[in-house]
Parts: structure tokens; C-alpha cells; sequence
């Protein structure tokens, strides 16, 4: 057998093997469609501990996301006003999606908020304390105009907290071989306030009080397995 012909048989061995291999890399399994139907505007309490929804002040929640990205990307959305008994206000928004592979994936605030015009002054990773254990969270200082807005929020793949790059591609991975196509949420916070520092203090016990209060049959879609 002459050299040129093993090249050629050697060639067509490895496209044949590749084509093998990403057959079987290709996940075909949707979490979405095999777990319990997340439904947001039920999941999500109107009440709990000390907060209350205050609907009339629903159209002072932005998303950063054009409509176009939004009917892409995610599968539903929710966005509310909350109000304690102190009159501090959270605003809370909730995108949902069931399809977390590459082209597909949640969109980051860090990203989308200077996208529609915001100052990002800084992103900080961080971690949230619950009474279910501590949480990773991403901090933001936002402004537009006159407009400050701390902002806490995070993301979920399937039942795990991730927070963007090698993160959320080692998660994919790690669905992938197991053959599974994973859903994910992003769970942001955000309040209207000069005073970030403050704003992220009401902001976590918002965040406490509603983990505590999310149904236990998805509570880990929304928050994750806090370490």
C-alpha cells in the first residue's frame, strides 16, 4: 500500500469517527420537557415575609433586553414590584428559558444594561447568605441619567448556579456528555437607590425571605443547590 492511499485511509477513518463522535456529543435530551412545567407567574409568591407586590408601579421595572432578544432567547418572563412594610421598594425580573445551549444562552445585565444606554460603573462577584446556605450572586452599580440602580442577580443552568464564561461552558459540557439539553433561569433584583451599599443590604433580605417561600418542588431551578 503506497503512502498516498494510507493518508487517504487514515483521513477517512478520523471523519468518520468525527462524525461518530459529534452524533453522539450532540445532547438530545430537554430537562424542560422532562421535569415538572416551571410556570413563573405561579411559582413566584405575590406575598412573603415581609414583602408584598405593589402592582401599580409594574411599568418602573427596565429590561435591558430589546423585544426581539427577549422572544428569542426565553421561554417566559415576569417582572414585579415589591414593597415592604418599611416602604422599601425591590424590583424583581425573572426570564426563563428552556434551551441553554451556546447560541441560545441567557443573556448577561453586565452585558445588555451598556447595550441600551446604562453606565456599568462595576460588576462584583460575590456571595448571598440565605437560610438555605450561601449563594453566588453578581453585584452591579448601574445608572441612566438620574437613574441609579444596584442590581444582584444570577443565573441558573438546570440546577446549578453559574455566572458566565468558563463557569456556564463547563456546565454545558457536563450536560452535554450526559447527553441532556438544560433549561436556565436568570433571577435579577435590582432597587433605585443612591446608596448601593444599602440597596444590596434590602436587596439580600429580599432575596432570603423569597427563597425561603419558592416552592420546594422547583426551588433549585430558581436558586440553585447554595452551597
Amino acid at each position: 500500500m503506497n503512502r498516498t492511499l494510507r493518508l487517504s485511509l487514515v483521513a477517512g477513518v478520523l471523519m468518520v469517527s468525527s462524525a461518530v463522535l459529534a452524533k453522539i456529543m450532540t445532547p438530545t435530551e430537554r430537562l424542560a420537557k422532562v421535569r415538572a412545567p416551571l410556570v413563573l407567574e405561579t411559582a413566584i409568591p405575590t406575598s412573603f415575609g415581609d414583602w408584598t407586590e405593589e402592582k401599580e408601579l409594574t411599568a418602573q421595572v427596565i429590561n435591558p433586553e430589546t423585544a426581539d432578544a427577549l422572544a428569542k432567547i426565553y421561554t417566559q418572563t415576569l417582572s414585579r414590584n415589591y414593597i415592604n412594610r418599611n416602604g422599601e421598594r425591590i424590583m424583581l425580573s425573572i426570564a426563563y428559558g428552556e434551551d441553554q445551549t451556546s447560541g441560545l444562552q441567557l443573556h448577561y445585565p453586565e452585558v445588555c444594561y451598556p447595550a441600551q444606554g446604562f453606565n456599568l460603573a462595576s460588576a462584583v462577584k460575590g456571595t448571598l447568605q440565605t437560610n438555605l446556605g450561601e449563594l453566588r450572586v453578581k453585584r452591579l452599580q448601574t445608572s441612566l441619567g438620574t437613574r441609579y440602580e444596584p442590581v444582584t442577580y444570577w443565573t441558573t443552568m438546570a440546577d446549578k448556579v453559574v455566572l458566565g464564561g468558563y463557569d456556564t461552558k463547563f456546565a454545558q459540557l457536563g450536560y452535554g456528555f450526559r447527553g441532556q439539553i438544560p433549561d436556565g433561569l436568570i433571577f435579577r433584583v435590582s432597587s433605585i437607590s443612591n446608596d448601593p451599599q444599602q440597596a444590596f443590604k434590602v436587596q439580600e433580605q429580599f432575596v432570603r425571605q423569597i427563597a425561603d417561600a419558592l416552592p420546594l418542588e422547583s426551588r433549585t431551578r430558581f436558586i440553585g443547590t447554595p452551597r
